[in-house]
């Protein structure tokens, strides 16, 4: 399976910040990501089973779904939920495997749209084993504790994903996405990017009254206030330190250094930034198609300045400690403002 992802090469290697290395250049050209077929590949067998699993599970998948309650119906679900997570990751793995073979490239992975597209189906089939043992000792699966599971699946998965179909595949190492161990260095790094959440909330805030003046919609927290203080802590935990490793791992580490690697420092930011905010509004839903379009509207404008924060700390320091201070700083400061507003209106 391939993506159309990074296929283009600029006639010169755009600049990119010394932060971000770029290794030299492997012989060869690769095949076309509109290219089925097998003659010439690198990873045939990966390439065959990511395409035939992912077609195969999305159709299971559609069937299940489109066949109404019942256990043939969840059955047929899980299936396709099964054969399209190991069509994305085989997909996944043979594009890294046919760039690293063939590529004049400066990131030789997988695209970073693609390891995410493949913790899709995996988080959900996580969701669903999660909540049987959550629903057996008597918590609300969406309640804090259902809530802290879903963040810190999510996160796992994108760290082994990153991990399987990056790091271990040899694309980049955990140093070129500006990981290292968490010592005092990394702690202060932490308070840099902290320092800035303050900043980025009053540049983000003009933008939210502009949107929430011009359309009549109140976007909701994914983990929204409790107005209990254990339920806050556990929420506080998931939305301002595991959420924010997590996101950062894939979206910087991965993402940003892949783009800014292939497409320079100003177009790798935009586009690090626009995919961020994106999978950020991919559930967002309401009661009807206009409500569920405004609220994904003001969710992605508002996510933007964020992103490109983000993005810009961890391309200027070269250090994804940076931008997870910021991340988990702006998470913290809203999780808290929402409990408060709570409890006051209480």
């Amino acid at each position: 399976m391939t993506s159309h992802e990074d296929e283009a090469e600029p006639a010169e290697r755009p600049a990119v910040p010394a932060s971000i290395s770029i290794p030299a250049d492997a012989p060869s050209a690769r095949l076309g990501a509109g290219t089925f077929t097998i003659d010439g590949r690198a990873a045939p067998a990966l390439f065959v089973i990511g395409w035939l699993a992912t077609v195969l599970g999305l159709g299971i998948l559609a069937i299940g779904v489109l066949s109404g309650p019942g256990g043939v119906a969840t059955v047929l679900s899980l299936v396709g939920l099964v054969l399209t997570s190991v069509g994305l990751v085989a997909g996944a793995g043979s594009q890294g495997i046919e760039r690293r073979a063939r590529a004049r490239a400066a990131y030789r992975g997988p695209s970073p749209v693609l390891v995410f597209a493949a913790s899709i189906p995996i988080s959900l089939l996580a969701i669903v084993a999660l909540t049987v043992p959550i629903s057996l000792v008597g918590l609300a699966v969406d309640g804090p504790v259902g809530r802290f599971a879903s963040v810190a699946a999510q996160a796992v998965l994108y760290i082994g994903l990153v991990r399987l179909l990056v790091v271990d595949a040899g694309a980049l190492s955990w140093a070129e996405m500006g990981f290292r161990r968490p010592d005092a260095a990394a702690i202060r790094e932490l308070g840099r990017g902290a320092a800035w959440a303050l900043p980025v909330i009053a540049a983000t805030l003009p933008l939210a009254v502009l949107l929430r003046l011009l359309l009549p919609v109140m976007p909701q927290s994914p983990l929204p206030p409790t107005g209990e203080t254990a339920g806050f802590l556990i929420q506080l935990v998931a939305g301002a330190v595991i959420a924010p490793v997590g996101e950062e791992i894939l979206f910087r580490g991965l993402a940003t250094t892949a783009w800014v690697r292939s497409l320079g420092v100003r177009r790798g930011l935009i586009r690090g930034a626009l995919f961020f905010a994106v999978v950020h509004v991919l559930t967002i839903s309401g009661a009807s198609a206009s409500e569920a379009g405004s609220l994904a509207l003001v969710g992605f404008a508002t996510r933007i300045p964020v992103a490109l924060a983000l993005g810009w700390l961890f391309v200027r320091s070269g250090s994804i400690w940076v931008p997870i201070g910021l991340h988990a700083t702006f998470n913290a400061i809203l999780l808290i403002l929402g409990e408060v507003a709570l409890r006051q209106v209480g």
